[in-house]
């Protein structure tokens, strides 16, 4: 149950210099692809671009080097963690269009200025979702516009985010939308909505110079 709760934690929620470089020997079944959800692509350039927002946020927020060395080494799985954040938004959404859900700006609006007023601001808000999502501040809003998809769904559903009804709409979301990841990245659980890391002897992890090995 503490694992399904911070999978939900994630909904209410992206390789760089600094993180594991990923590199591969044979051919990839998507040649420049992470992952593929619905036949659309989530492009390792999309991928990469998401990762880079989030540490140049860390880098602003922790301008001290040995914080931000500290904030990489609690985010060594940053890569794979938001490219499992990215394709469970695209579950999440296509589960929430077969249950009728829709989600419109006056309530995310509203959602954002009730958790300003509890945490202190806007920026007190960012710092947040930086910190306990990796969400970087130019994605908040897109994020919360995914929680409140979460929460409307489950209400439609008549259940809640961490209970198994929730999780089974998920699933079979997942199943319709055929999701084939990059071995690199892992592979995709359907049942749990989740990926899986995979051990392939022909991937290898290599950190860029003068940086420590993280996985």
């Amino acid at each position: 149950m503490h694992r399904r709760r911070r999978r939900t934690a994630l909904l209410l929620s992206a390789a760089i210099a600094a993180a594991p470089l990923i590199t591969a020997c044979g051919n990839d079944a998507h040649p420049g692809a992470a992952a593929v959800v619905g036949g659309q692509r989530i492009t390792v350039s999309q991928l990469e671009n998401r990762v880079s927002e989030v540490r140049a946020a860390q880098r602003a927020a922790v301008p001290d080097d040995a914080q931000y060395a500290q904030a990489i080494a609690k985010t060594g799985t940053l890569a794979r963690d938001t490219l499992h954040s990215m394709v469970l938004d695209r579950v999440l959404h296509r589960a929430a269009q077969d249950a009728g859900v829709t989600v419109t700006r006056k309530e995310i609006q509203q959602m954002r200025a009730g958790l300003e007023q509890q945490v202190g601001g806007p920026e007190a808000l960012e710092t947040a979702w930086l910190q306990q999502y990796g969400i970087a501040p130019e994605r908040l809003e897109e994020n919360l516009h995914l929680q409140l998809e979460a929460q409307k769904l489950a209400a439609a559903l008549g259940t809640a985010t961490d209970r198994p009804d929730f999780w089974n709409a998920l699933a079979e979301a997942s199943k319709k939308l055929g999701i084939d990841l990059n071995p690199r990245y892992g592979t995709w659980d359907v049942q749990r909505s989740s990926r899986v890391d995979t051990k392939t002897p022909w991937v290898r992890e290599v950190t860029a110079a003068g940086t420590q090995q993280t996985t």
